[in-house]
């Protein structure tokens, strides 16, 4: 099990921002990262859209981060462009058991836990943390 090549993407773009602390023009990112300008720029914007990176617009625009690398969180990252995170689907109450027995499954318990512990460690890393640890 992985996350999605775009988690990863966002994650790597994240970084890139947050290690270089001043703002960036997308292709620079992206070169950085090595991910096609045209996904970088797709995950940028799910990115502003969440708060995460600002935009600025011409001759010296580009991207920087929103908030501290600090406040910005693994999980804050992979919701902007997956959404909430479940180890299966029937955890997510817009689309719940075929079978009716969400309340009863023991399937659904474990992977109930699961998911649990993946998003509080997800909530746990944070930019910021990285950085540091990268010294």
């Amino acid at each position: 099990m992985q996350i999605t090549q775009e988690s990863d993407y966002a994650i790597r773009i994240v970084y890139c921002l947050a290690k270089s602390k001043m703002r960036r023009d997308a292709r620079s990112i992206s070169e950085e990262m090595g991910v096609t300008l045209r996904f970088s720029l797709k995950i940028l914007g799910k990115l502003v859209a969440a708060g995460i990176v600002s935009s600025y617009k011409g001759n010296k625009g580009g991207y920087e981060l929103a908030k501290d690398p600090r406040d910005i969180t693994f999980k804050d990252v992979i919701e902007a462009v997956e959404g909430s995170y479940y180890m299966i689907r029937c955890l997510n109450e817009e689309t719940p058991c075929n079978r009716g027995a969400s309340e009863t499954c023991s399937f659904r318990k474990v992977f109930c836990e699961i998911t649990e512990e993946v998003n509080r460690r997800l909530e746990e890393a944070t930019f910021a943390r990285l950085l540091t640890q990268e010294k």
